[in-house]
Parts: structure tokens; sequence; C-alpha cells
């Protein structure tokens, strides 16, 4: 099997809300809106994209309409800093503040207004002990 492409679509009872969201704070642009899905995509970087479909649609298998699950969404940015101030003076809630870790992350933890949180990262050089879990094609520098 050959992947072409590969987006999370969250699933949200107030669609609009969620891509605004995305499109005010992570700097998205809609390609696609109605009022059950938007698909947006990165201003700065076509290959990143992210789905937003009516939690109660009638695409949503029955086991899965109206559920929210837990969720973790990695953005991987050249700085973290800039993207924490700005999230800061928007008044976002913050999980997890901006702070080093020593297996080789940059981060911080913010949550959307559906409860998906989002982890901003940028990858450092990791301690070394951490340094030797690595393949060495995957050690951030």
């Amino acid at each position: 099997m050959r992947t072409s492409s590969y987006y999370p679509v969250l699933l949200a009872p107030d669609v609009a809300q969620a891509a605004r969201f995305y499109v005010t704070h992570f700097r998205f642009k809609p390609l696609f809106e109605s009022d059950w899905y938007v698909h947006l995509q990165s201003a700065e970087d076509p290959s990143v994209n992210l789905g937003i479909v009516r939690n109660d649609h009638e695409t949503i298998p029955p086991e899965g309409r109206g559920r929210i699950s837990s969720l973790l969404l990695n953005f991987e940015v050249d700085d973290p800093d800039e993207v924490y101030a700005r999230v800061q003076a928007a008044n976002l809630p913050i999980l997890r503040t901006l702070r080093d870790e020593p297996f080789g992350q940059r981060h911080f933890i913010t949550v959307d207004p559906n409860g998906v949180m989002i982890d901003v990262i940028k990858p450092i050089p990791p301690t070394a002990e951490f340094a030797a879990q690595y393949a060495n094609e995957a050690l951030p520098r």
C-alpha cells in the first residue's frame, strides 16, 4: 500500500469554531468549508493538513458519533518560544509551560476548544541517557 497523504480529522460539535481556532492560532487556511466539514492546510507548509468534521455527521459510524476522544496533536515548529508568546497573548490555556525536556524537546502544551491537546515542539539535543535510545538518523542535533 502506498500512502499518498496522511492527516488527522478531529470530531467537533462546532466545526466553524474549531476551524477558527486553528486558523487564528496555528496559521492554517481553509481549503474546503461546509457546515459539517472543514479541510485546513498550513499556510506555511502545504504538506501539513487537518480535517474537522461535525461529531454527529452521518459519515461518522454510530459508535463514534458525539464522542471526542483524548488526543494529542504534535506541531513541530522552528520557534516554540514565538508560538508560546502568541498563545499566551491570546489567553489560551497552558497545560504544560514551555520547557526543555531531557528526551530532546523544547515544548509546551495548550488545548483547543474541544479538549484536544496541542503539543508545540522543537527537537533539541537530548541528554546522553536519552541519546542512546535514538536511532542515529533520528537523533536531534
